[in-house]
């Protein structure tokens, strides 16, 4: 994991990433793989008292360093809930269907992609959304911040076409592609609602 301030170089601001995404007052939002939380306490700002957050990682001391960044920031009113757990026991964990699920740089590392993209599917209410933010699909080298090469390696990035070939097959629709400077894209899939 990155430290914090490159993160902060990388992603100044975001809360207008998320909310290019789509996010917004009032959303129950999981972000899965949430790391050190960089993204986790804007989702909370976002989403305010009527929304919440369910913050997932695998790594307890990610969570840990997560819980701090938000306690840091004045979030003590239970809008973020933690969870460490694997990304594809989402069902497992989710007491009601979340609005919307936001992974950032960590789904082209997962090993079952589709089976990730399809626990999220059926853990999403009929109507909500999934956003994978990704580094486009360059050589690392030519990816850096505060002067260093950054983000994974090279094969293993993804374009947004390789990525909608992982979930569209399990039931998502397109809903757009956001490009999200300097390095990254941001893909964001419909569950259809029932007709």
């Amino acid at each position: 994991m990155p430290d914090a301030d490159w993160w902060k170089a990388l992603w100044p601001d975001p809360e207008s990433v998320l909310r290019r995404l789509g996010i917004d007052f009032g959303t129950t939002v999981v972000d899965l793989c949430c790391g050190d939380g960089h993204f986790t306490t804007s989702l909370a700002h976002i989403v305010g008292g009527m929304g919440r957050v369910t913050a997932v990682d695998l790594d307890a001391e990610m969570l840990e360093k997560a819980q701090v960044r938000a306690h840091r920031a004045g979030i003590t009113n239970g809008t973020i809930r933690w969870v460490e757990c694997d990304a594809c026991s989402l069902q497992d964990i989710m007491t009601t269907a979340p609005d919307y699920v936001f992974i950032a740089n960590t789904f082209h590392g997962c090993p079952e992609k589709q089976k990730l993209a399809l626990d999220v599917f059926n853990t999403l209410k009929p109507g909500g959304q999934l956003a994978i933010v990704n580094w486009h699909f360059r050589p690392k080298e030519d990816t850096t911040v505060l002067g260093q090469p950054r983000g994974p390696a090279t094969d293993l990035r993804m374009t947004p076409e390789t990525v909608m070939d992982e979930v569209l097959p399990v039931g998502f629709r397109l809903h757009g592609v956001i490009e999200l400077p300097p390095y990254h894209y941001g893909i964001v899939f419909d569950k259809p609602k029932v007709s």
